[in-house]
């Protein structure tokens, strides 16, 4: 029977970058769980096994907009180094949490200076085509 809304459904999958590099995959665990039509997944994904059946292997790649969405400039921001505590490294690819009045935020040291270090806000996937191969497993 073909996927449909409500179906659970347990695949396995593999997602790479435009250049082939592997963000993710589940084939080195358990398989991916999900039920179509509750928002779990980004939107490309639950559509791309739309109406396919167990044991198929559907191979898609999903335009930013159906996946993290598009960079949003508004999210990347700088801050004085000195507003940064001397206990965290001041390195390209940090991660770090910020916590503010409405909640908190992960970020990414983009850039750093001698005056001001950036920080990205935007999802590590946002303005990215993902592709994906999903091996549908079962559908419950």
């Amino acid at each position: 029977m073909p996927v449909k809304q409500g179906d659970t459904l347990r695949v396995h999958y593999t997602g790479t970058l435009t250049d082939g590099t592997v963000f993710d995959s589940s084939r080195e665990r358990d398989p991916l769980e999900f039920t179509l039509g509750r928002g779990m997944l980004i939107p490309g994904f639950e559509s791309a096994v739309m109406g396919h059946e167990a044991g198929e292997t559907v191979t898609v790649t999903i335009p930013p907009e159906d996946a993290y969405g598009e960079v949003d400039l508004e999210l990347i921001f700088t801050v004085a180094r000195s507003q940064v505590p001397a206990h965290i490294p001041l390195e390209v690819g940090t991660p770090l949490q910020l916590s503010n009045e409405q909640g908190q935020m992960d970020v990414i040291i983009t850039e750093v200076d001698a005056e001001e270090v950036t920080l990205d806000a935007n999802h590590p996937l946002a303005g990215k085509a993902l592709t994906f191969e999903i091996e549908i497993l079962e559908i419950k």
